[in-house]
């Protein structure tokens, strides 16, 4: 929005009649309206570049192993940044009177060497005759089959391949390898609600009582099926925090995803014992021995879109199956803080700031390096988040209200760890008046960079301020006054278009606060050529840039920390939105 002047006169007017009123409107959400040009400015004096520099080559050495989620990694970094809390004298705010908020996981493994199937007398094992596409085991003998073509169940679409078939107590086969098919369009997105408006096959499966789903393999699979026959014989682990699995609000139906590789995966759920798996040629050619339609007819039928109505196979025709699974319990965890604030009555309220410490791990191996270090993604963040709590806890006079630092895990696995936090928060959350999210400050497009990857990055002076009037007009309009009175950044709103592809509201920890109704500001430079790649170091960081936006995202929690009310949600998030975060 430009600028504008109003005539020196009339300026005077203003100034002259209406100061009080002035004062109160500047002041009233954000407090004293000289605070980022008093103690909240030296405060955030103390957030240098150096200091930054030096957290992060830490943080996202290779010592660190790239956080995964669990791992010894994310548990050193964990532990590294407890033990700066405590040097600095942040209040422990997890679990018994410690910084870490536990996080109870479960594992389920496949043993491959214990999983078999068999049709029409012959055995088929794991890895060569099928591979699972998820980790989700069971057992059951001589199960009936039946063919529902492409499976899916779109009510907006008239497309119901269920019809005159019975599923309950049958295998399913499924073709197009469980894929969406064309005839249903491009996305899930525009298809309604899942569940109800739209099931992918494996959840009809679930809801209705079949005993496994058999995919068809694609012709894209068939061409990968060595490699992929390779890689499925071994172990394969499907990983889930417990209590979204056992706990109030629970997935009774998984949810499906499409790996890296192209392969059908089911995150973390309640899948009853429904195996899903894809078959090889040759098994498919014994189920569909002797039925109406030939295993071949029906992959070149798939390929091309063709609809071929459903049927059961002959009664004769028994599939036994064994996947099985064994079942470890791990742990992880958030990293929690609390710098109290300043008034009696105010620091029982909270402005939370938080980031996500963990990354990707280690994997497939690019030009040698296989350690997704992982310095911007999220490193930058959560050194940004400890420094600034440096700054808080050093400053003197505090704001009013109290500080709360998360640092979240498994935040690459599904935002697991804000939503655990939400759920099971350890200060009351209707007290948290809002929360900035900071996930990815680190980069900076260089002068002269055509590359088509790096198109949206941002610039050195420049960061994508994401769903700051989403929820809270007044929360944007601090969020602003503090920028425009202080660094001056370039704040680019590009991401809040509600049209924007790449839906990243959705796709950070700020999400699952923002589902309970606090109000969010998200930080972000944007996607770059080394999002999750090993090549993800320290050394490719602007630490000018993050030191100006830590400053920038430190003054603002101080101006919301101190102001005379909490900011006001003006248009909270429809329920349509209320669901889970996409990642």
């Amino acid at each position: 929005m430009r600028r504008f002047r109003l005539p020196a006169l009339a300026l005077a007017c203003v100034i002259t009649l209406q100061p009080v009123a002035l004062a109160q409107r500047a002041g009233e959400v954000s407090g004293a309206a000289t605070a980022t040009t008093g103690a909240a400015r030296r405060a955030a004096e103390r957030i240098t570049a150096s200091d930054l520099r030096s957290y992060l080559h830490f943080v996202a050495s290779d010592e660190m192993e790239g956080r995964d989620t669990p791992s010894r990694g994310l548990d050193l970094a964990a532990k590294f940044i407890a033990m700066n809390l405590a040097l600095w004298g942040v209040r422990p705010a997890g679990d018994d009177g410690t910084y870490f908020q536990r996080i109870a996981l479960r594992r389920t493994r496949i043993d491959a060497a214990a999983s078999s199937a068999e049709v029409g007398g012959h055995r088929f094992e794991h890895g060569s005759g099928f591979y699972d596409n998820a980790p989700v085991g069971g057992s059951f003998e001589g199960a009936p089959l039946v063919y529902v073509g492409h499976g899916w169940l779109v009510k907006s679409k008239n497309i119901n391949p269920y019809e005159g078939v019975d599923v309950r107590g049958k295998v399913m086969i499924v073709a197009g390898g469980g894929y969406l098919p064309k005839e249903a369009g491009t996305s899930t997105d525009a298809l309604g609600k899942p569940g109800e408006d739209w099931m992918h096959p494996y959840e009809y499966a679930v809801s209705h009582g079949a005993r496994a789903v058999v995919a068809m393999p694609t012709y894209r699979t068939l061409l990968k099926w060595e490699r992929g026959r390779q890689s499925q014989s071994q172990e394969r682990s499907q990983l889930a925090v417990e209590k979204f699995q056992t706990g109030e609000g629970a997935n009774t139906v998984p949810a499906i995803y499409e790996g890296a590789n192209g392969e059908i995966g089911i995150n973390s759920g309640r899948p009853a014992g429904v195996p899903f798996v894809t078959a090889s040629l040759a098994m498919l050619d014994k189920i569909f021995q002797g039925e109406r339609r030939s295993a071949s007819y029906l992959l070149e039928q798939a390929a091309v879109g063709a609809r071929v109505e459903s049927f059961d196979l002959n009664a004769n025709k028994k599939l036994s199956l064994t996947v099985a699974a064994r079942v470890e319990a791990l742990t992880t965890q958030n990293v929690v803080g609390v710098i109290e604030g300043s008034d009696p009555v105010l620091k029982d309220e909270y402005v939370a700031v938080g980031a996500h410490y963990d990354h990707v791990g280690v994997g497939a191996p690019v030009d040698g390096d296989r350690i997704y270090n992982g310095a911007d993604d999220d490193g930058s963040g959560t050194v940004a988040v400890l420094e600034m709590a440096h700054a808080f806890v050093s400053a003197s006079p505090r704001p009013k209200r109290s500080i709360l630092l998360v640092w979240h895990a498994g935040e690459e696995k599904g935002l697991w760890g804000s939503r655990y936090f939400v759920e099971n928060s350890t200060v009351p959350l209707a007290r948290v008046v809002a929360q900035l999210n900071i996930d990815m400050i680190g980069r900076s497009k260089r002068a002269g960079d055509m590359s088509k990857v790096n198109e949206q990055l941002t610039g050195p002076d420049e960061i994508y301020v994401i769903g700051s009037k989403k929820m809270s007009t007044e929360l944007g309009d601090v969020s602003e006054r503090v920028n425009d009175s202080f660094l001056g950044l370039k704040f680019n709103y590009r991401y809040d278009d509600p049209a924007d592809p790449e839906q990243f509201f959705f796709r950070s920890d700020h999400f699952h606060y923002a589902r309970k109704g606090v109000p969010i500001i998200f930080y972000f430079d944007g996607p770059h050529e080394d999002y999750h790649q090993p090549s993800d170091q320290p050394e490719k960081i602007d630490y000018r840039k993050m030191e100006r936006v830590a400053r920038t995202v430190f003054v603002t929690a101080w101006e919301l920390a101190s102001g005379a009310r909490r900011p006001r949600v003006d248009k909270p998030l429809p329920p349509e939105l209320a669901g889970e975060g996409k990642q």
